[in-house]
This record gives C-alpha cells, sequence and structure tokens, in this order.
C-alpha cells in the first residue's frame, strides 16, 4: 500500500540536533519498515456511526490526528511508522472492517505495536479481528510441532482484556436483516463477544466513563450477564481513583493480552467538543490519564508489555473546535507510543 506522507509537516529545530526532533522528521512509511516499533493505522470511516444514527463526520479523523500529531516533540526510542488508511467509501462497512483486521494481524506478526485512528467505534471490531487471527495463527503455529493428543493439555486459551474507555457499552445486538447481521458503531463488543464464544475463549471486558443516562437498562443488565467491568461517569472521581486503579489491576492480572479502546466522547464536551455524542458529563482527562497509564504499564512475567493494540474512535473534526478535540486525540497517541517502547 502507497502511504501519503505529505500530512506529517511541521516546524524543524536543526539548531537543536538529535533532541530538536518531531514526529514529522521522525516517522517512516511502512514499506520502509526496518526493525519492530510502533504501527500506525488508520480506518477513516463513517458507516458505522451512519447505521447507528449518529452525526457523521469521524471518517476525517486519522489525517486530522496525524496532522495534530505531526508537530509534537519526539521522546521515544521505538522507530514508528505509518502504514496508511484502510477506507470504506462504498458502505461496505463488514469489508473495511476484514481489511482492517488483516492489517493488524500483519503489523503484529511483525512485531509491532498497534494504535489504530478511527473512524466510529466500529473500528474496534475491525482491530480484534486482527488480534484474534494474530493468536490463532500463534495456536496454530504451535500445533504444528505438538502431538495432537496433547493439545487439550498444551496450548491455553489465550486470556485478552479489552479496557475501554467510553461513555456507550456498544454492546447492542446488529439487527437481522438480509444475508447477513450488520454492525455499527454500537455493536463492536457485542460481535466480540460472539467471536470468543465461538472460539471457547473467555470475554473479558471492561468498560470504564459510562454515561448512565446514554444507556438503557437492557444494555446494563446484558453487561451484568457477560460479566463485564464497569464504573460509570459519576464513579469516577478524586475520591475513588485509587479504588477504580486497584479494580482495574485486579482485571489485567487475569489477562494474558491486552486490547486498549479510547472512545473520545468519554471526556466532556467542554475537553472533547469534536466527537460523535458529546458527553454533557464526561470524566476529567486528569482522572482519565491515570487509569490509561495502569494500562500501558501492565507486563507479562517475561516483562514484555501485555497492550498488543490501542485505538481511538468518534474524533469527529467536522464539529471540533480550534482543533481542540484533535490535540486532545494526538497527545493521548503520543502517550500510548511513549509508554509502549
Amino acid at each position: 500500500m502507497s502511504v501519503d506522507m505529505t500530512v506529517w509537516q511541521g516546524r524543524s529545530d536543526p539548531e537543536d540536533g538529535n533532541l530538536g526532533l518531531r514526529w514529522h522528521e521522525v516517522i517512516k512509511p511502512a514499506d520502509e519498515v526496518n526493525d519492530a516499533g510502533i504501527m500506525l493505522l488508520g480506518f477513516a470511516c463513517d458507516e458505522g456511526v451512519s447505521r447507528n444514527k449518529g452525526r457523521t463526520g469521524a471518517y476525517d479523523a486519522p489525517i486530522t490526528i496525524r496532522k495534530a500529531l505531526a508537530n509534537l516533540a519526539w521522546h521515544h526510542t521505538e522507530p514508528v511508522y505509518d502504514g496508511g488508511d484502510i477506507c470504506c467509501n462504498d458502505g461496505n462497512l463488514e469489508q473495511a472492517q476484514q481489511r482492517l483486521g488483516a492489517d493488524v494481524c500483519r503489523a503484529l506478526r511483525q512485531k509491532h505495536k498497534v494504535i489504530v485512528f478511527g473512524g466510529g467505534h466500529e473500528v474496534a471490531w475491525g482491530t480484534f479481528q486482527g488480534i484474534g487471527s494474530y493468536l490463532l495463527q500463534k495456536q496454530h503455529a504451535q500445533d504444528s510441532v505438538i502431538e495432537p493428543e496433547d493439545l487439550a493439555t498444551t496450548l491455553p486459551v489465550p486470556k485478552i482484556g479489552i479496557i475501554n474507555f467510553d461513555a456507550h457499552f456498544d454492546l447492542r445486538n446488529p439487527p437481522s436483516g438480509g444475508s447477513a447481521e450488520q454492525g455499527s458503531s454500537g455493536t463492536p463488543f457485542q460481535q466480540i463477544a460472539r467471536f470468543c464464544e465461538l472460539q471457547g475463549w473467555p470475554f473479558n471486558y471492561a468498560c470504564l466513563g459510562l454515561s448512565r443516562a446514554g444507556n438503557t437498562q437492557a444494555l446494563y443488565e446484558k453487561a451484568d450477564k457477560l460479566g463485564v467491568l464497569y464504573f460509570d461517569d459519576c464513579e469516577l472521581t478524586h475520591q475513588r481513583l485509587p479504588l477504580i486503579i486497584e479494580s482495574l489491576e485486579h482485571f489485567i492480572a487475569q489477562c494474558d493480552y491486552l486490547y486498549l479502546t479510547i472512545d473520545i466522547d468519554v471526556f466532556p464536551a467542554s475537553t472533547a467538543p469534536g466527537v460523535s455524542a458529546p458527553a454533557a458529563r464526561g470524566v476529567p482527562q486528569d482522572i482519565i490519564e491515570p487509569l490509561i497509564n495502569t494500562v500501558l504499564a501492565a507486563e507479562t512475567p517475561s516483562g514484555e508489555k501485555k497492550v498488543l493494540v490501542a485505538d481511538m474512535a468518534e474524533l469527529n473534526p467536522r464539529f471540533d473546535i480550534d482543533n481542540q478535540t484533535a490535540r486532545l486525540a494526538a497527545r493521548l497517541a503520543w502517550t500510548i507510543a511513549r509508554a509502549l517502547r
């Protein structure tokens, strides 16, 4: 895939040498990969939000985040690559999600950590397809060197922790119709739960920052049945933060791998006006940030980061004010990339 690198522009300070570098001076296109690092992928898509009866505009988020990220100071050690965008231009969301999944899987096989810029939160089902495919391929590679009678006792079931910062559960059932179910930005975690069920994998889902006013009783009941760990926005306070971190750490300890997904609408509308569904209340950045850092700090017993992939969803540049929300998304990407080194 040819990657347009012209979006990566910004200030240069050559008098400061390598200590004065910014992102636009360091990032390389994916076809120039030499060493494992951070792979950025874009998912330019409005189809899921449109199907979910939301306000569109998230299609332009990937390029907008790159523009905001380009001029940030370089404080990283891992190389960073731009793998380009998957664009959903024909309404075929399912095919776009499959293509994103293939790109995520390929990047993981190349030993990269992956950050995906959505798009609506339908990006999550595409991202998870990539994680699932990668882990299934890992299992099959192990199968080839294990005696069949030993498979049941030798190959562990992967325990993937899905940690979503979001005002919404996004656990809706896809409406049935035609020859296939149609997902949307409101269905990705239900689709992931179904995938895990079919594979015989546990569904480990945590959702933090929920607006109870924006999620029906049916969704809370469903979350309880699925064993979801969740906290409402009004529960995420400075006073309760140690308890929330303790609960999150307990959740993380049960998982082998982590998938971090951030819906920008978890923040207050005053902080993040440029989203598909602005939050009347939301959760302040200074509470969200230590929780995200807890996720990013998690390591396996061998010292590897548990987070395989992180993505961001629902930035809607069409409704942003002075690029305020884009800068927030870029800062989140900067923080994630630095932590995953």
